[in-house]
């Protein structure tokens, strides 16, 4: 699929300084720096109520700042959101399908909303339906299809005119792993063709994917780099102990001396280690004496997740992190 583009820049796609927006005593989203570059996957990851939507609808032009500002390709967001508009997709989480029209006539009324050109709409549409595998579906109504379905839909009514920056806010939250995946290397394709990315998630496995990563938690950014670089920043071995009784092995791993953190993953724990080689020996014989069985104990990589819970935790080390 090849989508028309600006001609390759300098300056940033994006670019947020001291971006703020305060609702009454509370502070949703707190002075963010951050720079997208033309044509990169930018993800802002964090939990909920971390500050995400705040700051895509910000970026998006719906939510003037309190204070700060960001250019969004070369626009300013605080003094001119409207010019904004014109040259981002900006898909909410409760993006605007019609439930009682079908595919096609959702993607023409956006067509129309863009004033996308006649003579471009067959071309764009065979493009659309070719990533998204909807052009079986084009007469059913919009309200009859599944989750994934309908944010593959709200993706070709957002790509419909060809922005050159696509802002997305938790586009797979409850869709299946399946759309998921297809989701994902829709967005992969899109950035190929120089297309700037800026999505939102909670799930650390997705930001994986990204080009850098910022992390959200409760209106600050707690780190920003490469994913790479943020799981080589964690201080520490990690040991990742699975077992049956995970709750009552976490009290037991949290009393060693030898253990700085230890975590629940489901039934797996991720214990951040002082990193000396006695370490897994103190782990299995504090586990054996206290009579846990174990069906798998090993030494894991860093996760993003285990980078943001030590981030947020107060005791990373202070490179690397923006405040």
């Amino acid at each position: 699929m090849c989508i028309p583009h600006s001609a390759p820049s300098a300056a940033p796609a994006i670019g947020a300084r001291g971006l703020t927006r305060v609702f009454g005593a509370v502070t949703a989203v707190d002075r963010l720096t951050f720079d997208v570059a033309p044509g990169e996957l930018f993800g802002l990851v964090g939990p909920d109520g971390a500050g995400k939507t705040t700051t895509m609808r910000m970026l998006a032009g719906v939510l003037r700042p309190t204070s700060g500002d960001a250019l969004v390709l070369g626009r300013s967001v605080a003094r001119d959101p409207e010019s904004v508009k014109h040259h981002i997709a900006y898909m909410s989480q409760r993006f605007g399908l019609y439930t009682d029209l079908t595919v096609r006539e959702n993607i023409d009324f956006y067509a129309d909303v863009y004033e996308v050109p006649a003579r471009e709409r067959a071309s764009r549409l065979e493009r659309l339906y070719h990533f998204s595998n909807l052009g079986a579906f084009e007469h059913r109504l919009a309200g009859q299809l599944s989750g994934g379905m309908k944010q593959k839909l709200g993706l070709c009514c957002a790509l419909i005119h060809h922005p050159d920056i696509l802002l997305l806010d938790e586009p797979t939250f409850g869709v299946d792993p399946i759309s998921r995946r297809d989701l994902w290397l829709i967005l992969a394709e899109m950035v190929a063709q120089g297309v700037s990315v800026f999505v939102s998630t909670a799930y650390m496995d997705e930001a994986e994917r990204c080009d850098h990563v910022a992390l959200l938690d409760r209106g600050r950014i707690v780190a920003l780099d490469t994913p790479a670089a943020l799981q080589d920043s964690m201080r520490g071995q990690i040991v990742s102990v699975r077992t049956p009784d995970a709750r009552r092995a976490l009290g037991v791993l949290r009393a060693l001396p030898v253990v700085r953190r230890a975590t629940l993953f489901g039934d797996t724990i991720h214990v951040v280690v002082t990193g000396d080689g006695r370490s897994r020996g103190a782990i299995d014989a504090a586990l054996a004496g206290a009579g846990i069985a174990t069906s798998d104990v090993q030494e894991v990589e860093a996760s993003l997740e285990d980078v943001f819970i030590e981030r947020v935790s107060g005791d990373a080390p202070a490179a690397g992190v923006v405040a």
